[in-house]
């Protein structure tokens, strides 16, 4: 791939993770209007994987290895049926800004369940100071979100608290099914990986649903506009064109640049939901979100500064290369 056109991609594709997955969330709340929580996230991700599929086997790859299809069922299940899922039900109690803060906490699981690397995590001071620090935004957020309830019935408080306990929950099936994959990748292309990972977050989503008896009483036609838009945002925008970038820019550039949508997420959430839906967060919540993102830079502040001393000694280098050669060197 030529540079010039590497230039226009590499901020498209982050422009994809930061405001596409921000809206997501939104786009959820909005599916919820007419979708039941698993049969929302099935239809979401069997459509997408069942289009990427088709599309890559009209390519020539072939999709037949069994190995490989268990290792992205695993991932599958627990990244988006889990880690996506859970989200989908704890929307039906909590707004989708609410939910996207929640979610915020994400690198604080992975830091808690990556026990193997727990002696470098925490040889570095400023990881166990973000995980104090990010622990406390998210008790004055859920402090706030309890007390935004207070209006409500003790038992729809009581639903919102589980909510909570579920996108937690969400938190660590994606982070579980990171390391998996991490772990024992598949020895596929990466579109095929995600494909068969979608397909089978599908079916085990329809299979949930079942198991819930959302099925029953369920209506297509009783489904508003406004859902059906949202289903269709997730499909095209949040399953494939974000979940794309996603993994591309993972590949053209270096994971703790890549995580820096950790940060923007909720803030867009909360744009997008205050501008589109009216939804809105107190003080409390607001501060709580602010810490979590402190919290969340600390604890990575550190392989930013590497990232940054490293792309200097490339600079470094290129200069005397070029000092050497008699080129010279020119900024651009």
């Amino acid at each position: 791939m030529d540079n010039s056109k590497n230039k226009w991609l590499v901020p498209l594709a982050f422009t994809n993770i930061y405001i596409i997955w921000g809206i997501t969330f939104l786009a959820i709340s909005f599916g919820l209007k007419g979708f039941p929580p698993f049969i929302l996230s099935g239809l979401r991700f069997l459509v997408a994987g069942m289009m990427m599929m088709g599309y890559l086997l009209s390519k020539g790859e072939k999709a037949n290895s069994l190995i490989n299809w268990k290792k992205n069922a695993i991932t599958g299940i627990l990244i988006l049926t889990g880690g996506t899922g859970l989200v989908a039900w704890g929307e039906q109690y909590v707004t989708a800004s609410e939910a996207a803060i929640s979610i915020a906490t994400g690198p604080f699981w992975f830091i808690a369940i990556d026990r193997k690397n727990w002696k470098y995590y925490f040889s570095d001071k400023f990881i166990p100071i973000g995980l104090v620090i990010g622990f406390v935004g998210l008790v004055l957020f859920l402090k706030g979100s309890v007390n935004s309830n207070a209006a409500h019935t003790a038992a729809n408080g009581q639903l919102r608290i589980t909510a909570f306990v579920v996108l937690g929950l969400s938190s660590v099936a994606w982070v579980l099914g990171s390391l998996y994959s991490k772990k024992n990748p598949a020895s596929q292309s990466t579109f095929m990986n995600i494909a068969q990972q979608l397909i089978v977050a599908g079916l085990a989503s329809f299979l949930i649903a079942s198991v819930r008896k959302e099925w029953v009483g369920f209506s297509v036609s009783a489904i508003p506009l406004s859902a059906w838009l949202g289903v269709l945002f997730l499909i095209f925008f949040g399953s494939i064109v974000a979940y794309l970038s996603y993994i591309w820019l993972l590949s053209v550039k270096p994971a703790a640049l890549v995580s820096t949508h950790t940060y923007i997420n909720p803030i867009v959430t909360v744009i997008a939901g205050w501008i589109v839906a009216n939804q809105s967060i107190n003080g409390g919540q607001l501060y709580g979100l602010f810490i979590i993102l402190l919290g969340v830079l600390l604890t990575n502040v550190t392989k930013y500064f590497r990232l940054s001393k490293r792309s200097k000694v490339k600079l470094r280098r290129l200069r005397r290369f070029l000092n050497r050669t008699g080129k010279g060197y020119q900024p651009i």
